[in-house]
């Protein structure tokens, strides 16, 4: 295939996508548990060390850490949650899948975990936590992408941006090809 079919390929793959994102029928709120003990939601629910002790949250995934209004860090959470941050922008040009790996880690130790729920938030809980959650649930999960999203926009409204949803395509496309190789894997 050449680049440019490829190209055009992805681009049919990212709009049908969003095709599936556009199809939630869910109003957006604060917070909503996604898959079991997975929670995604929004940086008013993070700053809100009640809500967070409330719904039982062990692990906080911070998909905009240092980022204007997305405050927080183990300082702010104390030893009542443990906390990862990660420094990423919603923006066309953002690498977000450098972290695809450490946040499924990060996750998916934290599930294993006696009462483990995790609270994975960026500003909204639309874009770059939602993109986060669905790279967990393709690399630990075993989920291909197109599952995975269908799977989340029935428990909460989320609408990763075109440049994350074609990084979380290229991710589905490799750990497609690993299977093939190896279906163990």
């Amino acid at each position: 295939m050449t680049c440019r079919r490829r190209k055009q390929h992805g681009l049919f793959e990212t709009r049908e996508l969003e095709r599936i994102l556009d199809s939630c029928t869910l109003d957006l709120t604060p917070v909503d548990e996604v898959w079991p003990n997975l929670f995604i939601g929004s940086v008013a629910i993070a700053q809100n060390l009640t809500a967070l002790k409330k719904l039982g949250i062990t692990h906080v995934l911070n998909a905009a850490h240092t980022k204007q209004g997305c405050i927080g860090d183990q300082d702010f959470y104390g030893d009542a949650f443990v906390y990862h941050g990660i420094p990423a922008d919603d923006s066309s040009k953002f690498d977000l899948s450098v972290y695809f790996h450490p946040a499924a880690d990060f996750i998916h130790k934290s599930l294993k975990k006696k009462d483990g729920k995790v609270f994975v938030h960026c500003f909204m809980g639309v874009s770059r936590s939602s993109t986060l959650v669905l790279a967990y649930l393709m690399l630990k999960q075993r989920l291909k992408l197109r599952s995975g999203v269908e799977t989340l926009i029935q428990r909460r409204a989320i609408y990763p941006n075109r440049n994350f949803l074609s990084q979380l395509l290229e991710l589905d496309a490799q750990l497609q090809r690993k299977r093939r190789l190896c279906p163990i894997l």
